[in-house]
């Protein structure tokens, strides 16, 4: 309990400004929690249907495979299926190429959608805590100008020992911003290659199935 009760006297203590640190990091953690799950279910849906493309694709089964690819919500389906429409009705490998590219374009912000705004909050957190403490010493400065000689040290150490508390709180939710949008960036950054892997996979099929049937 007296764990509890320093941590609450440490954010009363700190002034207003403990309060807008708080929202700032609440509202980044959500994003950053919300981010997370989205992009785990991203990654499994991809890997589910991957599974289920690849053999068809490797058999030269396109007919089916954009079936499976335009029956599936995934994002590797989505990139997939504008590429399996091209293969149907033309045999260039940049064209195809270029449909993917297109459709990449769209699904890459899609992945990335909120995720900065974690890096802003951690950024404002701190420039908040910054600005907290800065009050706090104008305001502790002002307050030592009409005290007695006598209890100027003590009581300038007391003021800014406070006013510090809103620069610790600020990294405090700083800190652990910054990595969860590091994380966040690193696992769109695996879901890309994953999909950019997919297609380059997937043109190198139709290509061979072209070439072989240029060739009978």
């Amino acid at each position: 309990m007296d764990g509890f009760y320093s941590v609450v006297r440490f954010f009363v203590t700190g002034g207003a400004f403990m309060y807008p640190i708080l929202i700032v990091f609440a509202v980044g953690a959500a994003i950053a929690v919300e981010r997370y799950l989205t992009l785990v279910q991203i990654r499994r849906k991809n890997e589910a249907t991957w599974d289920k493309l690849q053999p068809t694709l490797a058999e030269g089964k396109f007919d089916e495979a954009r079936e499976l690819a335009n029956s599936d919500d995934s994002t590797v389906s989505r990139l997939l299926s504008m590429g399996l429409a091209r293969q149907g009705a033309v045999r260039r490998r940049e064209d195809i190429e270029i449909a993917m590219e297109e459709s990449m374009m769209e699904i890459i912000p899609q992945l990335e959608k909120r995720t900065a705004y974690i890096a802003l909050a951690a950024s404002v957190a701190t420039l908040l805590g910054l600005l907290g403490t800065i009050v706090g010493l104008i305001q502790a400065f002002t307050a030592v100008a009409n005290a007695n000689p006598a209890e100027k040290a003590d009581l300038l150490s007391a003021s800014i020992s406070v006013a510090m508390n809103t620069t610790a709180f600020g990294l405090i939710a700083a800190i652990p911003l910054l990595v969860l949008h590091s994380v966040l960036t690193a696992k769109t950054g695996e879901i890309v290659d994953g999909l950019e892997m997919a297609s380059v996979k997937a043109l190198n099929v139709i290509t061979a199935m072209a070439k072989r049937q240029v060739a009978v």
